[in-house]
């Protein structure tokens, strides 16, 4: 063979792996499903948080009693602690830690559900959807509490929040532009909708009424291509609303992980989910049944039906619509400075 034909096959083959390289997001791939809890196998309503203690990403979520085999009813969902897991290589791995210590119980059998989290001048805040015992239906009181933290681990009781009803969960916190604090949840007395409340110092609460009628729960607000977003679970899959404002909502009829995927324990709906922009990259932290497939559900009551587990996906924005195509390998590396994400900056 001429040397002229040799050399372009010759650089061809060393340009090609390279070429593949540039083809692979930067980070780590995530594991699928990302983390099951080893307590009970119950793992609902993610929130991730940066320890800057420690220097590590924490996850906390609801830890549903899924193995409990004395819960009747919708008990198995009550009488719950808020668990934690840790990650050292930005969110592709996580391994179990403890629960949160949380310093407020009052009642027999307190109900810790969905925590929100962020820091703000050197302390954490959690506002925590507590629920006055243990049920076995939904129709019981729960309210919002406010808790401090120093440490990620330990939270002192702050105050119970004033919002729209005696029955409201779900909170999530963001900073608006003029330094003051907006707070969304879902008030379960009027039809599940979505309400929010303001403040001025994180500790006193004016509650302002409606923000989206939509039934849905567990509303997470974040800023992510020069636009507000909120995203909300409608137990088929969940909806985004953006704004320029953070007050007036256009909904985005296309939802996400609606669709089955096809990846390991990632074929029922995902719900109630936490949102990470890192890097200029957006990741959906969404926890799943596996045993309630559409094509293969368990028997209903069972622990295969009850068991959920928490999995991420990458959010992509073509400018109209944000997707999330949860087939596709995630490569994540979360940054380290990104303390406060509960704001635009």
């Amino acid at each position: 063979m001429k040397l002229e034909n040799i050399l372009p096959a010759l650089l061809a083959g060393l340009l090609f792996p390279v070429f593949l390289l540039a083809q692979v997001p930067a980070g780590k791939l995530a594991d699928k499903p990302l983390f099951r809890d080893p307590v009970y196998d119950g793992a609902a309503d993610p929130v991730v948080a940066w320890n800057k203690g420690v220097k590590k990403w924490w996850m906390f979520y609801t830890n549903r009693r899924a193995s409990a085999t004395d819960a009747g009813g919708v008990a198995w969902v009550h009488g719950t602690r808020i668990g934690i897991a840790e990650s050292a290589d930005g969110g592709a791995t996580w391994k179990y830690l403890d629960t949160a210590n949380i310093q407020y119980h009052p009642d027999p059998g307190a109900t810790f559900w969905a925590p929100e989290i962020m820091e703000h001048n050197g302390l954490y805040h959690m506002y925590l959807t507590y629920v006055p015992g243990i049920f076995n239906d939904w129709n019981h009181p729960r309210y919002i509490l406010h808790l401090t933290s120093k440490d990620l681990k330990n939270w002192a009781f702050q105050s119970k929040v004033q919002l729209a009803s005696d029955k409201v969960i779900d909170a999530t916190v963001f900073s608006l532009p003029d330094g003051t604090w907006r707070m969304w949840y879902n008030n379960e007395r009027d039809r599940k909708s979505i309400y929010y409340a303001d403040s001025k110092d994180l500790y006193n609460w004016e509650d302002k009424g409606k923000a989206v009628g939509e039934r849905g729960e567990g509303p997470k607000v974040f800023f992510w291509k020069d636009r507000y977003w909120m995203l909300v679970d409608t137990w088929a899959g969940m909806v985004f609303y953006s704004s320029l404002d953070l007050k007036n909502w256009q909904r985005q009829e296309e939802k996400i992980l609606a669709l089955p995927g096809r990846g390991a324990e990632d074929q029922a709906i995902g719900g109630h989910a936490d949102v990470v922009v890192s890097g200029g990259r957006a990741y959906v932290f969404y926890f799943t049944h596996p045993g309630r497939r559409i094509d293969r559900p368990a028997p209903e009551g069972s622990f295969d039906a009850k068991r959920s587990l928490i999995q991420v996906g990458e959010l992509r924005y073509d400018g109209t619509h944000i997707t999330c195509d949860r087939d596709q390998p995630v490569y994540i590396k979360l940054g380290k400075a990104e303390i406060n994400r509960r704001s635009k900056n």
